[in-house]
């Protein structure tokens, strides 16, 4: 098992990436890569759940070969590590916590982006929105954060 976490702050003229998915918003999450907070945590879950370190030390933002890059990259290349060492994704368990905009029209497309990056069915993976209601960063709309459980289990040979 894995937990990721990861937080953004919030600026306007950037676009709102989550989960692979651009999101209709009128600020962005601020980042060296394109800041998708729910990719970076689920990185960080999966890498956690590997005993691999953190995204940080395999795809580091002093590194210029990252800047602007696509996470659903990082997703996918953590996804084929755990795979490569023998573990399968049992399931994934996430929660973005944004004030605005409301994402839950956008969690089906959020999902079946997520579950390709990962290459597994949709079935496995589960994405949840939350406000802060007012409070901290997140609640004033300064930042998005996010939390990633998940379940690696050994693949049968």
């Amino acid at each position: 098992m894995g937990h990721g976490y990861d937080i953004h702050r919030l600026a306007g003229g950037r676009p709102l990436m989550i989960g692979g998915v651009r999101v209709p918003a009128e600020q962005g999450a601020v980042g060296h890569s394109d800041a998708d907070v729910l990719l970076h945590a689920i990185v960080d879950a999966i890498l956690g759940a590997l005993k691999a370190g953190d995204i940080g030390r395999h795809y580091p933002d002093t590194d210029p070969a990252w800047r602007g890059a696509d996470s659903t990259r990082f997703a996918q290349e953590t996804a084929a590590r755990a795979r490569d060492a023998g573990w399968k994704l049992v399931n994934l368990d996430a929660t973005v916590l944004l004030e605005r905009p409301k994402l839950a029209g956008h969690i089906p497309d959020i999902e079946r982006t997520v579950a390709e990056c990962l290459d597994v069915v949709t079935d496995r993976v589960n994405v949840k929105a939350a406000t802060n209601e007012g409070l901290d960063a997140v609640g004033e709309g300064r930042a998005i954060a996010c939390h990633a459980v998940v379940l690696l289990a050994r693949r049968h040979r």
